[in-house]
């Protein structure tokens, strides 16, 4: 049966990815418990905390900033949860986290699929204060304050304890994510509905700047993010089914613009508006491919291809 056919060629796929995942993510997650535990981030961020003042943020934004760096979402919205930030001022720092965050694994992700690792770290960091420092122009006044709650206290055992059992928790979900994730993407193709899909959502690509044959995986990317949508984007760049430089082009957009379902969602139950954690990102990853597709262009240019011709002999 196709269906089967398609599930035991993605199952280890999806088990390796998984494992190679893991493998960074656990260390990573593990060693910024411990740098918050022994208030080691709060101490790197107060570096940065009058850079954030200069921009219209509390100084206290720049642990919330350099947290996100290391981590994920999750953390950035406990962190906010125990600040007392407007909502105006939790929505610019929100935007920046969803552009800036879990840096390590998703650098890793970005460069194994044809990108600098220098270049997605700086687009991202500096993505993040464009975008702040725009939404501070435009931005109107937004009375109220984001919902709070007041943080635990734990000793290092029941931090390690909770460290193990939520690192446990997401280990089972990102299995199961990535295994879904590839089956689905080995159906469609099966079925010839990769094709399709491309077909649809090719207006959409070309107003991006991409390639529509990259329409699944940037579906997937702004769907359930990079981390999760890593076993695909890894696969097809190791099958060579897109050409560097579109692969490249992806990147630059789904290193500003990812994870438009799940993420904004989490942000708005602490009652941010959700259109303002879509939009701007939308049209700044935009911005950003045209501008790299610009520079691709000025290099062929420049260093035109050289063209080798038959001698006859």
């Amino acid at each position: 049966m196709r269906f089967w056919k398609c599930v035991r060629k993605a199952v280890p796929v999806a088990m390796k990815t998984s494992i190679w995942f893991l493998k960074i993510m656990l260390p990573v997650s593990l060693f910024v418990t411990l740098l918050s535990y022994f208030d080691i981030l709060p101490y790197i961020s107060s570096f940065a905390a009058p850079l954030f003042t200069l921009i219209g943020l509390p100084g206290d934004a720049a642990l919330v900033f350099v947290t996100s760096i290391f981590t994920n979402i999750y953390t950035v919205i406990a962190l906010l949860a125990t600040l007392d930030f407007s909502v105006r001022e939790s929505l610019i720092m929100a935007t920046m986290c969803l552009i800036s965050h879990n840096f390590i694994v998703e650098t890793l992700v970005l460069q194994k699929t044809g990108s600098s690792a220098r270049g997605m770290i700086f687009l991202r960091v500096a993505g993040s204060f464009v975008a702040a420092i725009v939404l501070n122009w435009i931005l109107p006044e937004m009375s109220g304050k984001v919902l709070s709650e007041t943080a635990v206290a734990m000793n290092l055992s029941e931090t390690l304890v909770h460290w193990l059992e939520s690192s446990l928790l997401l280990c089972v979900k990102i299995v199961l994510v990535i295994t879904g994730l590839m089956i689905l993407q080995r159906v469609l193709e099966e079925f010839g509905v990769l094709k399709i899909l491309s077909s649809m959502l090719s207006p959409l690509m070309r107003v991006f700047g991409l390639n529509p044959d990259v329409a699944f995986l940037w579906l997937v990317g702004n769907t359930v993010g990079l981390a999760y949508g890593s076993a695909i984007m890894l696969e097809c760049a190791k099958e060579g089914k897109l050409a560097h430089q579109e692969a490249d082009l992806l990147n630059h957009h789904l290193a500003i613009s990812h994870s438009q379902l799940e993420d904004p969602l989490l942000f708005m139950v602490m009652g941010l508006p959700v259109g303002w954690l879509i939009l701007p990102r939308i049209v700044l990853a935009m911005i950003v491919v045209w501008i790299r597709r610009g520079i691709y262009s000025l290099r062929a240019h420049v260093h035109p291809p050289v063209k080798v011709e038959n001698v006859s002999l």
